[in-house]
């Protein structure tokens, strides 16, 4: 299968998206991954999108795309795969058609992942990180640590990053409503579209994501 997930900033894309590759056993092709891929390896279009990050601007489409045609095209990506992270606009998604309509291949499904906008400001606005360890993760509500502000883990400091204020959260979903959203109109009119409501646990939210997958390759 060929997918896109597309959902707001603390939909559980990512974590999503590694359950789902590997149930159909498709590649997960994560555009924050490529970024780091290409600027580690110090490819030429690793270099180019490097040089616009470091001057503090975004990195232009044509970059990103290039970039995702590039991975689209390894072997293990030949029977299908499972974008998060692109395409982020309508340009994206109209240059994504036309790298597959050039190869005669389509799009199986777009999976959107749908949260309540308060329930995306409570998800990351009430994460805490460890300044000893940023993979000890805890969660004001829904994984407390015993003694608020101090690791269980190894007694570090828990803080909560710039990135995961409630501003900021607020000014990401604005981009993300503005940029993003509407490529899930593009593509109903194709009739790709399938909603899935990501609440609840990771595992219901996957089940839930499986069935409509299976039910829309199905036809049914």
């Amino acid at each position: 299968m060929r997918i896109v997930l597309v959902g707001p900033p603390g939909a559980g894309k990512g974590t999503q998206a590694a359950f789902l590759a590997k149930n159909l056993s498709i590649p997960h092709i994560s555009t924050g991954d490529l970024f780091r891929a290409n600027i580690s390896k110090q490819t030429e279009l690793g270099k180019l999108a490097k040089s616009y990050m470091d001057a503090g601007n975004l990195v232009p489409d044509e970059v990103t795309i290039a970039m995702a045609k590039d991975r689209m095209e390894q072997p293990d990506a030949v029977n299908g795969f499972l974008l998060d992270g692109f395409p982020r606009n309508v340009s994206q998604a109209e240059a994504l058609d036309e790298m597959l309509k050039a190869e005669s291949m389509k799009l199986d499904a777009v999976l959107d992942l749908e949260v309540p906008e308060d329930e995306v400001v409570k998800r990351i606005a009430g994460r805490r990180i460890c300044r000893n360890d940023s993979a000890h993760v805890f969660h004001v509500t829904y994984q407390a640590p015993k003694t608020e502000g101090v690791c269980d883990t190894c007694g570090g400091e828990l803080y909560q990053r710039d990135d995961d204020s409630e501003e900021t959260v607020r000014k990401r979903l604005e981009v993300y409503h503005t940029q993003t959203e509407p490529i899930i109109d593009y593509y109903k009119t194709q009739g790709l579209v399938v909603t899935i409501s990501a609440l609840g646990k990771v595992e219901e939210v996957t089940a839930r994501s499986m069935g409509a997958l299976r039910r829309d390759e199905d036809g049914s």
